[in-house]
């Protein structure tokens, strides 16, 4: 049987019907990460999400029954009458993707293209968020353009979020004309800035090749008032070469030939590339965003599963 053409083959392009599939499979876990959390390369650090929390209604007399620990002793003593403060459960919490399928991320040894892995766990995270009741929406980015769409609580807003992720990723080409853009990442989390402002859940998917300390930032800010997740994909491949003769590599921008038959050669950019991506988490811990790495080379459901709670487990 014939190979699919490029065009045709999930591994390369993540097409809209493709996206809506991954529905039925984002059950059974929930968007918050286990603490501590667990990571492939680089050691454990524990979560700041803070989860789905409580919203305070009002300061009311006290009732039998009510619990202690709610006590406004303030109000108590200056009415000298018991008032307790009144809670509700937060409903809301919007989802804000951030998806980066600039050509960077057209690159992938192993299963997928570090662009459809990403493209997958948009699909994951908005439809795990829609069926947990909370709106979705997204900044979806290439070389020369992004995307804003607000966060909306509906299929037909999953779908065209998850269809602007599927025309972008389908417009990736080896020989495209597009210059790299490193500067879009750091644009792409400023827009966020701006539509997130407080109590969002911002999901930051991409590689993080390139990024400047301006955008780590970015991240921090963002983080000040929404819970921030950053997803960095990594590709196997990279650090685990195979022996293939003399082969064309990249870091995203630069390429340049290596021959992958000597030991040493394999090793020193094996070294370099598991280095490079050590270096980003601790960059993103340092600004105190906890990160997922995901491998193109595995199933990103199951991979997810793996890094993110249970559905009822509750932060400690």
């Amino acid at each position: 049987m014939a190979a699919s053409a490029p065009e045709h083959d999930p591994r390369v392009y993540a097409r809209l019907d493709d996206l809506a599939r991954l529905e039925h499979k984002a059950r059974g876990f929930s968007l918050l990460p286990k603490q501590p959390m667990h990571s492939l390369l680089a050691g454990r650090y524990a979560s700041r999400l803070r989860g789905r929390g409580l919203n305070f209604e009002e300061i009311r007399g006290y009732l039998p029954g009510d619990d202690v620990r709610n006590m406004d002793w303030k109000v108590t003593a200056r009415l000298r009458k018991p008032h307790v403060r009144v809670y509700t459960e937060e409903r809301d919490r919007p989802l804000m993707l951030v998806v980066d399928q600039r050509l960077s991320m057209f690159f992938g040894s192993r299963r997928n293209m570090n662009s459809v892995t990403a493209a997958e766990l948009a699909a994951i995270a908005a439809w795990r968020s829609l069926g947990q009741g909370d709106r979705a929406g997204g900044i979806i980015f290439n070389d020369e353009r992004m995307v804003d769409l607000k966060p909306h609580r509906s299929r037909r807003a999953v779908l065209r979020l998850l269809g602007t992720v599927s025309e972008m990723n389908c417009e990736l080409r080896a020989d495209s004309l597009l210059k790299p853009n490193q500067a879009m990442l750091g644009q792409a989390l400023e827009k966020a800035q701006q539509v997130a402002r407080h109590d969002s859940l911002v999901v930051v998917i991409s590689t993080f090749w390139g990024a400047a300390e301006t955008d780590y930032e970015h991240m921090k800010r963002l983080s000040a008032h929404n819970d921030v997740i950053a997803v960095q994909i990594y590709d196997e491949g990279q650090i685990n070469l195979p022996e293939a003769g003399r082969a064309v590599v990249s870091d995203g921008d630069l390429q340049f030939e290596l021959d992958t038959d000597q030991e040493k050669h394999r090793r020193s950019l094996a070294d370099f590339f598991e280095g490079r991506t050590k270096q980003i988490k601790e960059s993103l811990r340092k600004v105190g965003v906890p990160t997922l790495l995901i491998s193109n080379a595995q199933d990103s459901v199951e991979q997810l599963r793996g890094q993110l709670g249970l559905i009822g487990q509750r932060p400690r």
